[in-house]
């Protein structure tokens, strides 16, 4: 995907001060070699004697060893992050970014991590350096208590979840059980450097894997220091690969994607990951969860067991929305409506007002007959139905995911998870652009703030800056609403006047030609104002300096969501509820800007155009976007790695594969999660008027969860692990739309739709009782005399000789003493159409609260396990605990205090299993 693969623009980090509190950890690990290294000698020689005799030694293994491994020359050492660079010593800057280099990597061994350079010369280019990274045993211990990582302690004895008893009938949906279940299952605990006895170390190698080894090397990188001479002092990665130091930062893959490693020691997940999950083949089956879990981090996980789980419940939508539909096709040959339009002795008879002024001419009703079958389709009775059904399913769909959300809390250890610990902490851009300081009130520490007035300031910008684009969005509406009213009448001169289109003139109406050619540009339009909106959108978030992680991507995420919303449901929301209500009649029309006369729906009502505005901007954007996905990530790197995957594999090492990849970036999911959430919006907020998109988006999603799948694992460079326990504000986002999808939809039946006025007519007005909908068209059109046309609407010809037209309205005639005025047939209609949107809101709200509240947030069964699970890892750490008093009390007869506190620690055991 082109958004999430393109390098994102970071602020720059600059941190002024020698004393910060949050990047102290780092020098506190000193490898017995970090002290007194020589700064003088190139950037590949900073390590110490003992490592230049690991080097020495690695020279005679280097030829042996293959470049598709992920371990230091050595073959013992796994390489946990590697860093890039090109450096010509000829260059002034180039020396300038040589001794920051050297600044941080000096730095970086102070804080314990072990580093090996791959000259120039090994790369298949001949130009990059890579610096490969290595976190010891300590360093990741020390980490992993900082991070407060859980790890386990006990197997699991808990009892198994019971078989499904229909297991055998969805056994083509499964996966192996080794791949569905790549990790025994363990009681875990907060990591305690002090207790390691205490954790189920088999093998210190593998106790931390890949993905946590990542994440620590990536919060030191993030954090450590460098800075010479007279710059100020800077820190971390992100400063570094902004002004060109280094050229990119990534963790491994563990192997080629098609193939497994050649190196036994190497998991070889990656491949397992694509040949069971990334291969559109697969697309039927379960996704595997916790390997995705395993290798990406929680934060990635966490989206497609959410983007899983949103394809399984659009499945029933997806059928309910197509019986509905059939249900029209059926029904279209019983409508009364569309017999009466399209009947000769009828529709043929009733001659209709121009639909514009001056050029169009006067027409026949039966000329709309195939757009009123056709509009059928989707405005029956299965269209109220349906609405209601919505309103249900989008409580269900997010009243369950809660539950599944509490379930993989539970499984991936994330229960007492409130936010990440790096979320929470300061964000390094906020550290270096607060200068001021002040005392923390909680930790009593100082810690710098952003002014008052500061944030003040730079809020009132972001916000005029939002609202200036959102205003951009409305005018170029706005604007292509004047096209639509600006080429109707070309349209209709055009189809009037040209016998060649008289085969088609039928079925491509000026109105469908019109609304169709209009949503096309509306789609351009929208595609290019978001392209643009995206880099405007983080550089105001950037301006405002947000304090923590999570509260940048919550401001990031409101304002992109908040454009997406108008930019693309804007046309929706105009064809849906302003269209064809404020257009007047033929002796008063309404003009907008006093020179374009405001658009008519179509005598079988707006539901078609909106519909057909729906289709538009929906499938494109699908579309669009799986082209951006799949297409540009694979088209830029088969250009980069063309020359190098003609080299032998010998020449192509692990680290230049991934170098020749895309970069997922930090908003990689960000992007993943709105164009799914903006999905999410159009089969809630207008489904109503097409009941198949659900279908549409069912079949997009299995799509998308294979392309997202392969591209990730094959197209992207491996993303450092991060944590998350849920979707995060976007749970927020899609209650928001649910509430108001129940509101759009209770409008469009009502207003857009044509139900309420024919359920008017069949118990008020039918007089004929065998057929009660017989006349219904003749009843909601009224009559206007041509002679009563202003000089600006008079119709320059007229061939027909026509002395009175019909109109869409519900007015007295002009012989009547209230000529023109509403009849009481339209204020019943009002009256009926309010009452609807009153009864169908209660209806669906009051049955959305009830499932809400008869559903669970955490299921009992969960609930249960938590407790239990509590209560076995307090009573093994408490008996740890006791364990060592106990030996102490024996080491020190007569003491007291060593006593009192045996008989504390077996009081908290008891205590425990009393609770």
């Amino acid at each position: 995907m082109s958004r999430s693969g393109r390098k994102e623009e970071e602020t720059l980090i600059e941190m002024s001060g020698t004393g910060d509190d949050d990047i102290s950890v780092l020098t506190e690990i000193k490898t017995p070699d970090s002290a007194g290294e020589d700064l003088n000698g190139p950037l590949y020689e900073i390590n110490s004697n003992a490592d230049s005799e690991i080097r020495s030694h690695s020279e005679i293994d280097k030829n042996l060893q293959s470049k598709d491994s992920v371990f230091f020359c050595d073959g013992i050492r796994r390489i946990d992050f590697v860093l890039s660079y090109v450096d010509d010593p000829n260059k002034e800057v180039d020396r300038k970014k040589s001794d920051r280099r050297r600044e941080f990597e000096m730095n970086l061994q102070k804080a314990g991590l072990e580093l090996e350079t791959e000259d120039k010369k090994e790369s298949e280019s001949g130009k990059i350096y890579f610096l490969k990274i290595h976190a010891p045993w300590e360093v990741l211990c020390t980490y992993a208590e900082v991070l407060n990582l859980k790890m386990p302690i006990r197997s699991n004895d808990m009892e198994a979840k019971a078989d499904n008893p229909l297991h055998w009938l969805i056994r083509i949906f499964k996966l192996p059980y080794n791949v569905m279940n790549p990790e025994d299952d363990y009681f875990t605990a907060p990591f305690n450097k002090q207790k390691q006895e205490l954790f189920k170390i088999e093998d210190q190698s593998k106790f931390f894997s890949p993905a946590t080894r990542n994440r620590i090397v990536y919060y030191i990188l993030s954090r450590c220091p460098y800075g010479v001479g007279e710059e100020k002092r800077k820190f971390g990665v992100k400063r570094l690969l902004s002004n060109g130091t280094y050229t990119s930062a990534f963790p491994l893959h563990d192997c080629q994607y098609w193939k497994l490693s050649m190196d036994g020691k190497c998991e070889s997940e990656r491949y397992t990951l694509y040949k069971h999950w990334a291969r559109f083949g697969k697309f039927y089956k379960e996704q595997p969860l916790d390997l995705i879990r395993k290798y990406y981090g929680e934060k990635i996980g966490i989206y497609f067991a959410w983007l899983g789980f949103y394809t399984e419940m659009l499945f029933f939508a997806a059928i309910v929305g197509f019986f509905c539909f059939l249900y029209g096709w059926i029904t279209m040959d019983e409508s009364i409506s569309s017999k009466e339009i399209c009947d000769n002795d009828i529709g043929g008879q009733i001659i209709m007002c121009p639909l514009c002024d001056k050029r169009c001419e006067f027409w026949r009703l039966n000329s709309t007959c195939e757009p009123s079958q056709y509009s059928h389709l989707f405005d029956n009775v299965a269209t109220l139905f349906f609405a209601i059904f919505m309103g249900i399913w989008v409580t269900l769909f997010l009243e369950f995911w809660k539950r599944r959300q509490a379930r993989l809390e539970y499984e991936w250890d994330l229960v007492d998870f409130e936010e990440e610990q790096q979320q929470l902490q300061l964000r390094p851009e906020y550290e270096a652009k607060c200068t001021h300081k002040k005392k923390n009130p909680v930790t009593q520490e100082m810690e710098p703030y952003l002014p008052i007035t500061s944030k003040a300031a730079r809020f009132c910008f972001s916000g005029a800056t939002v609202l200036f684009w959102i205003s951009l969005i409305i005018a170029s509406m706005i604007a292509i609403i004047v096209y639509r009213l600006a080429v109707y009448a070309a349209f209709a001169s055009i189809m009037e006047n040209n016998h060649t289109l008289e085969p088609i003139s039928g079925l491509l109406t000026p109105q469908l030609a019109t609304s169709v050619t209009a949503s096309c540009l509306n789609f351009i339009v929208i595609m290019i104002l978001n392209f643009l909106y995206e880099r405007v959108a983080i550089w105001i978030t950037d301006m405002e300096i947000p304090r923590t992680h999570l509260e940048y991507e919550n401001r990031l995420t409101m304002k992109m969501f908040l454009f997406q919303f108008v930019n693309y449901y804007s046309s929706c929301f105009y064809v849906a509820f302003f269209k064809g209500k404020f257009v007047g009649f033929p002796g008063d029309y309404t003009y907008m800007f006093n020179s374009w006369r405001n658009e008519e729906c179509d005598p079988a009502g707006c539901l078609i155009e909106l519909t057909t505005q729906l289709t538009i901007v929906m499938a494109g954007k699908q579309i669009w976007g799986n082209i951006q996905e799949a297409l540009v990530p694979f088209v830029w790197n088969w250009w980069r790695s063309r020359r190098a995957r003609n080299s032998p594999e010998n020449l192509y090492s692990r680290w230049e594969q991934d170098y020749d990849l895309q970069i997922f970036g930090q908003l990689g999911l960000f992007y993943e999660y709105l164009e799914m959430v903006v999905q999410f919006g159009f089969i809630t907020l207008f489904v109503a008027s097409f009941p198949l998109a659900p279908l549409l988006a069912l079949l997009n999603n299995i799509l998308e969860i294979r392309v997202d799948a392969w591209k990730l694992t094959t197209q992207f460079r491996r993303p450092f692990a991060a944590k998350a326990h849920s979707i995060g504000v976007w749970q927020e986002i899609l209650n928001g739309m649910a509430v108001l999808s129940v509101v759009t939809n209770a409008f469009i039946v009502a207003f857009t739709s044509d139900m309420i006025p024919r359920l008017v007519y069949y118990y008020a007005y039918s007089e004929n009782e065998a057929s009660p909908m017989s006349g219904y068209i003749n009843s909601s059109l009224s009559v206007f005399d041509i002679s009563d046309f202003s000089d600006l609407s008079t119709p320059e010809t007229n061939e027909m000789n026509v002395t009175l037209c019909r109109y869409r309205d519900y007015r007295y005639p002009p012989d009547h003493h209230k000529r023109y005025h509403h009849t009481m047939q339209y204020w019943h209609i009002l009256a009926a159409k309010m009452a609807f949107i009153i009864i169908m809101e209660h209806v669906v709200f009051v049955v959305k609260f009830f499932v809400a509240w008869l559903i669970p947030d955490v299921p009992s069964e969960v609930k249960a396990r938590i407790k239990r699970e509590k209560y076995l890892t307090q009573r093994i750490l408490h008996e740890y605990e006791l364990t060592k008093l106990q030996q102490k009390l024996a080491g020190k007869e007569h003491c007291a205090e060593v006593a009192k506190q045996v008989q504390a620690t077996e009081g908290k055991v008891q205590l425990s299993a009393y609770m």
